[in-house]
C-alpha cells in the first residue's frame, strides 16, 4: 500500500538537503511549524485552538496556502482529516492543543490507524520543562498514542520543526499509510529559530520495500494458472496503492473471480462480470463461498481480519494462500502464507501480469469454466435483496438504493458504522476507487458526518452523501455547523429507525428479542411505544438549527422526490431524516465466532450449496 489513490494528487515528498544552499528565514517555531506545512503541500488543516497550540494559530492566520477549518470537537477533527485523505490519496492534517484537545483526537487517530490512513495529528503540548509535573491541561499524548500510531514525534527545540513535519509527513504517506503525531512543546512554538527548505532528514530504520521479489512473484503465477478454483482477495491497500487499473488487467488476464472487502470497495467495479461480491460477516453468499470453496486465495493489500474469515481455523480449509502486502507483519500473521510476497499492490500486481503473461506464453492457462459454473449458480439463487415493510413504511435498503441511484456521477458516499454501512455497502454501486468511504476496522460511530466533510473540503466539486443512523449522527452531528460555515455543502440521509440498529439485531438474533437499552425513539417509560424513529431530539429542527437545509421522507411515495431536492440544493449543507421500519436486518450474515460455511442468506436460510469437496 502506498498514499496515492487512483486520480489522487501526489503529497510532496520531503527532501534530504543536498549540496545546494536554502534561504534562510528568521523566525518563530510557530511560523516555523506553518512554513514546514506548507512546503509539505497541506493545504487543509482541521482544528481547535487552544493555549498549548496557540502560538501556531496566530501565524496560520497569514498563510495564504493553507486553509485551516474551525471545527467543533477535536473528534470532528480527526475523521475529518482522515475522510480528506480517503478521498484525495494525501494527507489528511488535525490539530488540537494539549491535555484533552489531544485525547479528543485519539479515537480517530486509532481509526486512521486501522484502516491505514496516511494522517499527520498535530497537538500542542505544555512547556518543555512543565512535561512530567502535571501541569495545566499536560496529558502525555506520545505515550496514550504510541500503540495507535505509525510514528510520534515530541519536540521541544524550535530548530527541530523543520525536519520533523517532513518526516512524519514522509512516513505517514510511504510503505503501509498511517497515523504520525507531532507534539510540540509551546515554549518551542514561541522561540525564536531559523527555517530552510528542505531540510536534513534522518530516517535510518525506515525502508519500506515496495518492490517485490521475482521469484515469488514467479511461485505465484504457477499457482495461478495451475488452481481450478482461485479467488483474488482484494483488500484496502489496492486502493491506497493507486493499482485498481492493474487490477482490472490481472483479473481480465486470469478471468478469476474478484471479490472486495469492505475498505475497498471501488478497486473494482461493482459491475464488472467477475466481481463477486463483498465477503465476510455480511458479505455476499457467492464471495463468502468461494472463499471457503478456492483452492487458491490470492490476497492483495488485505490482512485476513476476522470479520473475513469467520472463525480461523474453518477459513479457505482447501485454499493454497498467497499474500502480497507492504508491511511484512501482516503477511502469516492470521493465515501462513505458500507464497509470501512483500511490497507495494501496484507493483505487485503489475509485476504479476508480466509473470502470467510468461505463464500463457508457455501454454499454461487456468481452466475455470466449472468453477464459475459454480459461480453463476449461487449468484442466481443467492442473490442480494430485501423485503418490503407489509406497513407500508420505508424499507432502509430501498433508501439507500434510490440514493446510490440517483446521486452525479463519482458521488463519495461516507458511511456511519452499523445496519446502514453494511446496506451501503451492498445496495450502492461502486465503480471508482475513493468513492467510499467508512471506518472498517475500528468501527467507529460518529465517523459519517465529519469524514464526509473531510471528503467535502478536499474534493469540493464532487456529491458528497454521508449515510448516517440515528444513533451514529447523535454523536458528531455538531460538524454541521462547520459545514454550514464553511461552504461545505455535504448531503446527510439520516437512516432512522428509532435503535441502534446493529445491536437491537443481535438482540433479536441472540439475546431473545430483549432490547436492553437500543430503543432511541423513547425513554423507559415508553420504550413499547410504536416506532416513529428518533423524534428527540427532532432532526429537523436541529439541522435547521445548524444552518442546514432539511427534510424529512416518511413514505415510499416521496422518496424518489425528496432525493432529487437533496442533490439539487449545492450552496448549503442538506439533512433528510427518512423514517424506516424498525425490524429491517443486514442479510447474509455469519454470526460472530462462527465458521463461513455457516453464512445465513436470510434468516432461517442456510443455502444448499449441493456438492462435496474432493481434496
Amino acid at each position: 500500500m502506498t498514499e496515492q489513490a487512483t486520480g489522487a494528487h501526489p503529497t510532496p515528498r520531503p527532501r534530504s538537503s543536498g549540496p545546494q544552499s536554502a534561504p534562510v528565514e528568521h523566525v518563530t517555531g510557530a511560523q516555523s511549524l506553518i512554513r514546514s506545512l506548507e512546503e509539505v503541500g497541506a493545504d487543509t488543516v482541521f482544528g481547535i485552538p487552544g493555549g498549548a497550540i496557540l502560538p501556531a494559530y496566530d501565524p496560520m492566520m497569514d498563510s495564504t496556502r493553507v486553509r485551516h477549518v474551525l471545527v467543533r470537537h477535536e473528534q470532528g477533527a480527526g475523521h475529518a482529516a482522515t475522510g480528506y485523505a480517503q478521498a484525495t490519496g494525501r494527507v489528511g492534517v488535525c490539530m488540537a492543543t494539549s491535555g484533552p484537545g489531544a485525547t479528543n483526537l485519539v479515537t480517530p487517530i486509532a481509526d486512521a490507524h486501522m484502516d491505514s490512513v496516511p494522517l499527520v495529528a498535530i497537538t500542542g503540548q505544555v512547556a518543555a520543562k512543565s512535561i512530567g509535573t502535571d501541569a495545566f491541561q499536560e496529558a502525555d499524548i506520545c505515550g496514550i498514542t504510541m500503540p495507535i500510531t505509525k510514528h510520534n514525534f515530541l519536540v521541544t527545540k524550535a530548530e527541530d520543526i523543520p525536519h520533523t513535519i517532513a518526516e512524519a509527513f514522509h512516513i505517514a504517506s510511504t510503505g503501509r499509510p498511517g497515523p504520525v503525531l507531532v507534539d510540540i512543546a509551546k515554549d518551542a512554538l514561541q522561540a525564536k529559530t531559523t527555517f530552510s527548505w528542505p531540510p536534513q532528514t534522518d530516517l535510518p530504520g525506515y525502508r519500506p520495500v515496495t518492490k517485490p521479489h521475482a521469484k515469488q512473484i514467479r511461485e505465484a503465477a504457477k499457482l495461478i494458472t495451475a488452481a481450478r478454483r482461485p479467488v483474488l482477495y482484494v483488500g484496502g491497500g489496492v486502493v491506497k496503492a493507486g493499482a485498481t487499473a492493474e487490477l482490472k488487467v490481472l483479473a481480465e488476464l486470469t478471468g478469476a473471480p474478484v471479490t472486495t472487502t469492505l475498505m475497498a470497495l471501488g478497486a473494482f467495479p461493482d459491475s464488472h462480470p467477475q466481481h463477486v461480491g463483498m465477503p465476510g460477516m455480511h458479505g455476499a453468499v457467492t464471495a463468502v463461498t468461494a472463499l471457503q470453496k478456492a483452492d487458491l486465495i490470492v490476497a492483495l493489500g488485505a490482512r485476513f481480519d476476522d470479520r473475513v474469515t469467520g472463525k480461523l481455523d474453518s477459513f479457505a480449509p482447501y485454499a493454497k494462500i498467497v499474500h502480497a502486502d507492504i508491511d511484512p507483519a501482516e503477511i502469516g500473521k492470521n493465515r501462513a502464507a505458500d507464497v509470501p510476497i512483500v511490497g507495494d499492490a501496484r507493483e505487485v500486481i503489475a509485476d504479476l501480469v508480466q509473470a502470467v503473461q510468461a505463464e500463457h506464453t508457455e501454454g499454461r492457462t487456468g481452466d475455470y469454466t466449472a468453477w464459475w459454473k459454480d459461480l453463476d449458480r449461487w449468484r442466481a439463487t443467492y442473490p442480494l435483496g430485501y423485503d418490503q415493510p407489509e406497513n407500508g413504511m420505508l424499507a432502509p435498503q430501498a433508501v439507500i438504493e434510490r440514493i446510490g441511484q440517483l446521486a452525479p456521477d463519482n458521488t463519495v458516499f461516507a458511511a456511519g458504522v452499523g445496519q446502514h454501512q453494511m446496506w451501503s455497502a451492498h445496495f450502492i454501486d461502486y465503480e471508482q476507487p475513493a468513492t467510499w468511504l467508512n471506518s472498517g476496522g475500528a468501527g467507529t460511530m460518529g465517523y459519517a458526518v465529519p469524514a464526509a466533510m473531510g471528503a467535502k473540503a478536499g474534493r469540493p466539486d464532487a456529491t458528497v452523501w454521508a449515510i448516517d443512523g440515528d444513533g451514529c449522527f447523535q454523536m458528531t452531528n455538531q460538524e454541521l455547523t462547520t459545514c454550514a460555515l464553511n461552504n461545505i455543502p455535504i448531503k446527510v440521509a439520516i437512516i432512522n429507525n428509532g435503535a441502534l440498529g446493529m445491536v437491537r439485531q443481535w438482540q433479536t438474533l441472540f439475546y431473545n428479542q430483549r432490547y436492553s437499552n437500543t430503543v432511541l425513539h423513547a425513554g423507559p417509560e415508553g420504550a413499547d411505544q410504536p416506532n416513529t424513529g428518533t423524534r428527540v431530539p427532532d432532526f429537523v429542527k436541529l439541522a435547521e438549527a445548524m444552518g442546514c437545509v432539511a427534510m424529512r421522507c416518511e413514505s415510499p411515495d416521496e422518496l424518489d422526490a425528496v432525493i432529487a431536492k437533496a442533490n439539487a440544493i449545492n450552496d448549503r449543507p442538506v439533512v433528510v431524516d427518512f423514517i424506516v421500519h424498525e425490524d429491517a436486518m443486514v442479510w447474509p450474515m455469519v454470526a460472530a465466532g462462527t465458521s463461513n460455511d455457516e453464512v445465513m442468506a436470510a434468516r432461517g436460510v442456510r443455502p444448499d450449496f449441493g456438492d462435496n469437496e474432493d481434496d
